[in-house]
């Protein structure tokens, strides 16, 4: 892992290098860049892939104190560490959380974004998402150590699996999500900021609903990615995405909930590579 110091904090992050069109691919809300693991090892013999681990509660590196972990905040992080990579006409792809970071950066101008893709991810109203979304975000009224207390639950595989938890993200992968919960469990920097981030996702809850309208002026090739079988993020939410985005397709893939890298790599991935350019 590489690690770049931004203006909220370092941010680390995974580039395979090479000469292929660049994608850039974003978790969600308590993940790491792992997520994409199964993804990167097939792309990555014909692109150069850049996988972010931003500061989303699975994160290793805590924030500065002062920085802004809002929705529009962690967006703007997310358009900082294009700029400051310096890559250009770059295929965006944002899963779960991360396409919701992703719709918030092109609302306010990507100019690095030549192509992006939003795959089974929060949009419109539905922000937090479902039954899912909702419970992590209240847990965020807690403070630090009694939201740490009340995480240490997720230690246990059963309860890891219950619909409130990460039972209705993944049919395949809980191996990955017990990782994930290790940093913020271990380390009261990652706890304060998961809570913040937290606090501002519910402060926020219209903030995609307002990106939307912004949507429908981007001009640039999209695909919409959905899980057949999501059940936090409707199927309903990636047909009225396809059809605001002007120059948009809408691929469907089976078998999976909301978190494809994890249920269905190699038809995301061969999704991805049969629409990108080579």
């Amino acid at each position: 892992m590489e690690q770049l110091d931004l203006s909220a904090g370092p941010v680390a992050y995974e580039d395979t290098g090479g000469d292929g069109p660049v994608v850039v691919l974003v978790h969600g809300l308590l993940m790491d860049g792992s997520l994409w693991d199964d993804v990167v090892a097939d792309l990555r013999a014909d692109h150069r892939c850049v996988v972010p681990t931003l500061p989303l509660g699975a994160h290793t590196l805590p924030m500065r104190e002062d920085a802004d972990l809002s929705p529009r905040g962690l967006a703007r992080l997310l358009g900082e560490f294009l700029e400051r990579l310096e890559l250009d006409d770059v295929t965006l792809v944002g899963n779960d959380t991360g396409g919701a970071l992703v719709q918030l950066l092109l609302a306010a101008g990507a100019p690095q974004v030549g192509r992006v893709v939003l795959a089974s991810c929060d949009a419109f109203d539905n922000f937090p998402p479902g039954l899912t979304g909702r419970t992590v975000v209240a847990t965020g009224k807690l403070p630090p150590a009694l939201f740490g207390l009340f995480m240490q639950q997720m230690r246990i595989k059963p309860l890891r699996r219950l619909p409130v938890s990460f039972g209705r993200l993944t049919k395949r992968g809980d191996a990955a999500t017990a990782r994930w919960i290790k940093s913020l469990l271990a380390r009261p920097a990652i706890r304060r900021d998961t809570v913040r981030i937290l606090r501002g996702i519910s402060a926020h809850r219209g903030a995609l609903t307002e990106a939307a309208a912004e949507l429908a002026g981007y001009d640039r090739p999209a695909l919409v990615v959905w899980a057949e079988q999501d059940k936090v993020m409707p199927p309903e939410h990636g047909r009225r995405l396809a059809e605001l985005l002007p120059h948009a397709t809408l691929v469907t893939i089976p078998d999976s909930y909301t978190l494809l890298p994890l249920d269905q790599p190699a038809a995301l991935a061969r999704t991805l590579r049969e629409w990108t350019p080579t």
